[in-house]
């Protein structure tokens, strides 16, 4: 299924080449800086982005070729056109511009901002008003030796302005160019790209995203550039083919975030340009595309990846104190993942590359980056026996690896061992993380398997089957002055026993731990608290609460209302969207299981109890259930939602939506009282 997702998402160019006869235009639309219309100040927004704080009047980047004057080197020029009409001040940050820049320390290659232009125009007395950008709301910001931003500040922006900018650079960084979004947070009227490139230069163009991308036909001509004469080329000129070939969008929608995805860049319609050929007179054809093998060989010759990994430098005896003569292979395996993890350090850095020049070096160091601590357990493991390998991956937050070959897309690596017929993934970053089970980020459904011995590699899923539980029971007393007594015992496993966990470490003190619980649920007193298994990853997590509740019981006369299911009811559907074009990505399969006893008062009448229901996503995809019992002057309540897989299509979003809908319809029905 997610091979399916991949290639609706990622593998959509091809898609884009056979739009050519649905578009009719012949050439983008252009504008002049400054030309504002009257009827520009009167554009509002319609349909689902109604609510938006501004939109994009237009958008409109022009990339194409140059020769440097200071080494005669093809670069890249770049000019961007934009114009936003503001519609309430929660657009107000549109008045911020940055331009950010590259430029190598090592080789001296460099970005260029070569012109800026801005300006803020408003209404006055049916007039238009303008407001040019002044020379003391710029300056220039150095990130780090590399990077640098270029600030800006538009001024006079109020609502109902409409803002303007242009600005071009100058790069020598031709192999990957920057991406062009054509979708933001802000819905666009009309957005374009036009790309020209030279007969000498072979780019892949990919596309990505739902909206359908229109290019016009492209236009061949052929070009003088000025050579100028420098150390390395003589003065002329070179006359040329070039191939302009414009893309544009109208009425494009605002791209809104939402929850249970990976992250909004996997889903953004944008198009991105990769350098894969030279062809220039005399050189001839230079191939910088690659094939997986290209990359696995030159990966497994990497310093900080293969040679790391075929190393054996760790210090004598190393394993064999880990194991103790223990036999079993997969006690083996988990006496020297559990070391791992508890020894060394993570530092909160994602690689494939380590950065250490050895596994001793790491065990020395006791931290290290991803690559450090899971390259390291993988030759721990080798030498004791145990066949594990590689996977390289993307996180979740990086976004979905294209499937094309290039290395420079993943992010992280963690390792898969392969013990008693089965094949484990293994992630040591977090002392929390068990066999089976790598770090929620790194959930991004399949990672690339490879093998620096034989020079291969494979795709593999990073799914996991097993379902992450979450059960809370409630065991409660309502008193005569409407103050539930009683306990609340809470056991939680995989997924979610990483989550409670990682909230109690993450926390000062146990008193703090509480102090945030209470904080999010109001009206609760925790009278004692007891945590089991807290440092056992592989055991359900146990948190046992002594607790009183006060301020859940409405009254009007002699009837008493409460929601039964307390803090623990879902309040609002997570699903709100019309519709949604990408999936609904969980990350991994979960069951929330709510329980209540309740013991009320003789004095109280039962009045109104919701009824057992039942609802199920089509093709076995989950269940939501809720049932009600009562026996003399107690209530019994099971509440239980079961999502049993990560991923969801676009297709089955309705009624995941109309589930949810059902979930907080249901949870949020009251139980009803008459005091006799």
């Amino acid at each position: 299924m997610y091979n399916t997702f991949k290639g609706i998402l990622i593998c959509l160019f091809f898609s884009v080449a056979s739009t050519y006869a649905q578009s009719n235009a012949q050439e983008l639309k252009s504008f002049k800086f400054g030309k504002v219309e009257l009827e520009e100040f009167k554009t509002t927004i319609n349909g689902p982005d109604s609510a938006a704080a501004a939109i994009k009047l237009f958008d409109i980047g022009r990339g194409h070729f140059e020769i440097s004057r200071r080494n005669g080197q093809f670069v890249y020029a770049f000019t961007r056109h934009v114009r936003y009409k503001v519609v309430n001040k929660n657009a107000y940050d549109l008045a911020n511009l940055d331009v950010n820049l590259y430029n190598s320390s090592v080789t001296g290659a460099k970005e260029e901002l070569q012109t800026i232009k801005a300006a803020t125009y408003n209404l006055v007395d049916g007039k238009i008003e303008v407001s040019k950008m002044t020379s003391d709301a710029k300056f220039t910001n150095r990130v780090d030796r590399n990077r640098v931003v270029k600030k800006y500040t538009l001024p006079n922006v109020k609502e109902g302005s409409i803002i303007e900018y242009t600005y071009s650079t100058q790069s020598d960084f031709i192999f990957a160019l920057d991406d062009w979004y054509f979708q933001g947070r802000y819905p666009s009227k009309y957005s374009a790209l036009s790309f020209t490139t030279p007969d000498y230069l072979k780019y892949k163009v990919s596309s990505y995203g739902f909206l359908d991308i229109y290019p016009l036909k492209p236009l061949r001509t052929l070009q003088s550039f000025n050579i100028p004469a420098t150390s390395e080329s003589t003065a002329g000129v070179l006359s040329v083919n070039v191939t302009r070939t414009d893309y544009y969008i109208s009425d494009v929608p605002a791209i809104k975030d939402e929850r249970f995805i990976t992250t909004l860049d996997d889903y953004v319609s944008k198009m991105t340009f990769e350098l894969t050929a030279t062809d220039y007179p005399g050189s001839g054809y230079k191939d910088f595309g690659s094939t997986w093998p290209k990359l696995i060989n030159e990966l497994s010759d990497e310093e900080s990846f293969g040679k790391f990994i075929k190393r054996n430098n760790l210090p004598k005896g190393y394993v064999a104190g880990i194991l103790k003569e223990e036999k079993d292979s997969l006690k083996v395996m988990k006496l020297i993942y559990e070391h791992v993890k508890k020894s060394m350090k993570w530092n909160g850095k994602n690689n494939y590359y380590a950065s250490e020049p050895s596994p001793g070096a790491v065990l020395t160091k006791k931290a290290g980056n991803t690559a450090d601590l899971n390259l390291t357990l993988l030759v721990l493991l080798r030498n004791a026996g145990i066949k594990a390998g590689p996977i390289l991956l993307s996180t979740r937050s990086n976004g979905s690896h294209p499937g094309y070959p290039m290395i420079s897309k993943f992010n992280n690596v963690i390792i898969e061992a392969e013990v008693a017929n089965q094949k484990i993934l293994l992630d040591a970053t977090d002392e929390d993380n068990i066999a089976g089970l790598i770090s929620f980020q790194n959930l991004s459904h399949e990672g690339l398997k490879v093998d620096v011995y034989s020079n291969e590699a494979a795709w593999t899923s990073l799914d996991r089957a097993e379902i992450s539980r979450s059960n809370i029971t409630y065991l409660l007393k309502l008193t005569g002055d409407n103050q539930f007594q009683g306990s609340i015992f809470q056991t939680s496993n995989n997924y979610e026993g990483i989550g409670r966990r990682g909230s109690y470490k993450a926390a000062a003190t146990e008193a703090e731990y509480l102090k945030n619980i209470k904080a999010k649920k109001p009206g609760l007193d925790i009278i004692s608290y007891k945590a089991s298994n807290l440092n056992e990853a592989d055991q359900d997590l146990v948190e046992s609460l002594e607790i009183t509740i006060e301020d859940q019981v409405e009254s009007a006369g002699d009837m008493l209302y409460f929601s039964p299911l307390f803090y623990e009811r879902t309040k609002e559907n997570p699903f709100s969207m019309e519709e949604r074009k990408f999936p609904v990505d969980f990350g991994y399969p979960f069951e929330e299981t709510f329980r209540l006893t309740l013991d009320f008062p003789e004095n109280y009448k039962l009045d109104k109890l919701p009824k057992s229901e039942a609802f199920a996503l089509p093709e076995d995809g989950g269940t939501f259930s809720i049932h009600y019992q009562t026996e003399g002057n107690k209530i019994a309540i099971r509440s239980r939602i079961l999502i049993k897989r990560s991923l969801y299509t676009p297709e089955e979003y309705h009624a995941l939506k109309e589930l949810y809908k059902n979930i907080v319809r249901k949870q949020g029905e009251q139980i009803v009282f008459k005091k006799i």
